[in-house]
């Protein structure tokens, strides 16, 4: 059966990608690239394994659920989760041999409880909050949580993490940098304990790319690993500090086909609550995709491209349909490809273009992209 909506992954801009990144961190940092959220839409298990052939060492996921699924596939690297998991399913951990982030004593029980009965040793990292406010251990606190943690013989404090709450959307690190300093006094209080801690990883793309001081001894690198930039603030900020150039590949097309082609009269309405009305005799193309697809039914001023051409938006986005206008395009054909996202031709529609029609960001954009839409790669 023949796709009407499809995604197209570039292997060689992922494997690129992750060279860029190699380049950046040395060979003796662990490159352990998100793939949670469908790997940012471009599809868990086969970019999974694309990270890895091209020299990432660990994986990241969010939850359980995606960590199995990579268990099942076949991927025997360390995974490493950095969602929460249910009390409940903390055996699997262990069996499943993954790293998790630990927070809560509740957690730290559960999974000690497990670990001494099984006589399995369960690899732990403690996350540190350093000023996000989401997960974490705060400063007063931390000492005696690592101690909790000590008093169960195989639970094992193999890293030390943080995350960085305003590292992406400003030219001003100054927040990013007092995070990295209460990181430091933090992992120094819990070396003082006298526990050696192998890892200590704090850096996400923005971070990895702009200060090599975050990177320690292991980065999780997500949105840029993909070849999207976390924002223009980033992108600036790269270019006029490190004095050094880098090309990310974007890996990610979103495609479909024109399902009809029909010439509407002027002064005629188009779509859901008769927002749009013809100014010229208008022939339109019926697209087969809408919001369920992922296509956001906020969008009301975005383009296609059709024989590299853009054909602009007509009407409210459907659950399945879209409508465009291909006046201008004569070519246009029954069953022809249409590029929602990428390039066709000398024409582009980026991520980022997509998520300023949206009035979001580009990681949105590509992680809402329907999982159900096939993934082909190429």
């Amino acid at each position: 059966m023949e796709n009407l909506v499809w995604v197209e992954i570039s292997k060689d801009a992922l494997k690129a990608n992750i060279k860029t990144f190699r380049n950046l961190v040395g060979e003796s940092t662990i490159l352990a690239p998100c793939v949670k959220a469908n790997a940012y839409g471009h599809g868990l298990i086969e970019t999974s394994k694309i990270f890895l052939e091209s020299g990432s060492d660990w994986l990241c996921v969010n939850s359980l659920y995606e960590a199995r699924t990579l268990r099942e596939a076949g991927i025997t690297a360390p995974i490493y989760v950095l969602g929460y998991i249910a009390l409940s399913d903390l055996e699997e951990v262990l069996n499943l041999d993954l790293r998790i982030v630990v927070y809560n004593k509740e957690t730290v029980y559960r999974l000690g409880e497990i670990a001494d009965r099984s006589g399995k040793k369960a690899k732990i990292h403690i996350k540190i909050e350093t000023g996000n406010n989401r997960q974490g251990v705060i400063k007063d606190e931390i000492v005696d949580f690592v101690q909790y943690i000590l008093s169960f013989k195989n639970l094992e404090i193999e890293g030390l993490s943080t995350h960085f709450a305003n590292i992406e959307d400003t030219k001003d690190h100054s927040y990013a940098e007092n995070q990295l300093k209460k990181f430091n006094e933090i992992a120094a209080m819990v070396e003082n304990l006298g526990i050696k801690i192998p890892l200590k990883h704090s850096a996400n793309s923005a971070a990895t790319l702009l200060f090599p001081e975050t990177h320690f001894e292991m980065v999780r690198p997500g949105i840029a690993t993909y070849g999207m930039w976390p924002s223009d603030e980033t992108f600036l900020s790269f270019s006029s500090e490190r004095k050094m150039k880098i090309s990310l590949a974007p890996a990610i097309s979103w495609k479909t086909k024109i399902a009809q082609i029909k010439v509407i009269p002027n002064g005629e309405f188009i779509g859901y609550g008769c927002t749009y009305k013809t100014t010229r005799e208008t022939k339109i193309a019926i697209l087969p995709v809408g919001y369920y697809d992922g296509y956001d039914r906020g969008i009301s001023n975005s383009h296609v491209l059709i024989h590299g051409k853009r054909a602009a938006l007509r009407g409210r986005v459907c659950m399945n349909i879209i409508m465009v206008d291909v006046t201008d395009i004569p070519e246009a054909r029954l069953e022809e490809e249409v590029v929602l996202l990428g390039n066709d031709g000398d024409e582009v529609i980026s991520a980022e273009q997509f998520a300023k029609w949206a009035s979001t960001i580009n990681y949105e954009i590509t992680t809402r992209i329907n999982d159900r839409i096939p993934r082909i790669y190429v």
